[in-house]
């Protein structure tokens, strides 16, 4: 199993060995262990090369989204999202769960099927989608209710057709961390209760052929190896890793996602790989090399961020972002 320490404190050496053979092995497909092997922790089986394909998280028009949920005049709601994707040339687009109507309720069959029918006659696939939890509460109650909203948004998914439903394994609002929101409790105590609701959920996935996906989001989860450790306490082979690039909390972000690429079923492409508005921006040839040598075949989400900007513009931003990711696949191909 791995170690649950950061990089930096286990050795800088020991991280990259592992790293590379960990991307040998996806390369060559070596087994990584006998029986004893984690199902979600072992790297993906992959076939025929890198492919990547563009997506945008709804997540980079939050406001908008909300405005409009609030006063129809206002804003743009997720039909129009998907307009602005297939003018752009995005391939896919991720439907944050927040922006249906009545969430954390589950949407309409009509309205799903409506919005599913319009992003197909815009030719764009539904990558994704997601909904927020808590699973490091000391709260049993709280936990849950976010695995039976994980579940029902697993079945929402599947009637989107999209195939990997996000799951926080972070704290969540009024909490400002994992351990207030755990009371204290050792974080073996709390990776414990993380992972028995993850494999709730992903038990629910497996049944309507959507995996759950476990994101890093820079509280619980901070590094690659903590990533990976509670995939393996998972060890459930419809869980696997939402990797995002802005929300590993290390002296070098792109170590750590080098690190988790192989497990990755799905990504969040920040501008930053820190997680902040001033640069340093993300090396997206840096990033598209490193996806690539995991073999990782899909779609690779860009998620744009406010981040207390007064002049944030998420039309124009996403734009940027999505030049930027196209150049950085020519250059690398």
């Amino acid at each position: 199993m791995a170690s649950s320490k950061p990089p930096s404190l286990r050795g800088r050496r020991d991280f990259l060995e592992q790293a590379a053979w960990l991307s040998m092995a996806v390369a060559t497909g070596v087994s990584l262990g006998g029986p004893s092997a984690s199902a979600a922790a072992a790297p993906i089986k992959r076939a025929g090369g890198a492919h990547l394909k563009t997506a945008l998280n709804a997540y980079s028009f939050a406001d908008l989204l909300t405005a409009n949920l609030k006063d129809r005049s206002k804003g743009l709601d997720l039909f129009r999202l998907c307009d602005y994707c297939a003018e752009q040339g995005f391939e896919a687009v991720d439907l944050t769960g927040y922006f249906f109507p009545g969430y954390p309720g589950v949407p309409e069959d009509s309205y799903v099927y409506a919005l599913k029918r319009h992003a197909f006659d815009r030719g764009l696939a539904i990558s994704g989608t997601g909904v927020r939890n808590d699973f490091t509460s000391a709260d049993k109650a709280v936990r849950s209710d976010g695995v039976q909203r994980v579940k029902a948004w697993i079945e929402v998914a599947a009637r989107l057709g999209a195939p990997v439903v996000r799951v926080f394994v972070d704290s969540q609002p009024p909490f400002k961390s994992w351990r207030e929101a755990s009371q204290g409790a050792p974080r073996e105590s709390v990776e414990g209760w993380v992972a028995d609701a993850v494999r709730e959920c992903a038990e629910h996935g497996q049944a309507f052929g959507v995996i759950a996906g476990v994101q890093n989001h820079g509280d619980f989860v901070t590094t690659g190896a903590e990533h990976l450790r509670l995939l393996e306490r998972v060890n459930h082979a419809w869980c696997g890793a939402i990797v995002d690039t802005g929300k590993y909390i290390s002296a070098d972000p792109y170590d750590d996602i080098a690190f988790m690429a192989p497990h990755a079923v799905n990504w969040q492409v920040k501008e930053s790989p820190f997680g902040r508005p001033d640069p340093p921006r993300t090396d997206m040839k840096k990033l598209v090399a490193i996806i690539r040598r995991s073999g990782y075949r899909g779609y690779v989400p860009i998620e744009t961020l406010a981040m207390g900007r007064k002049d944030y513009d998420p039309y124009a931003e996403a734009a940027r972002m999505l030049v930027d990711f196209r150049e950085a696949v020519a250059a690398t191909a």
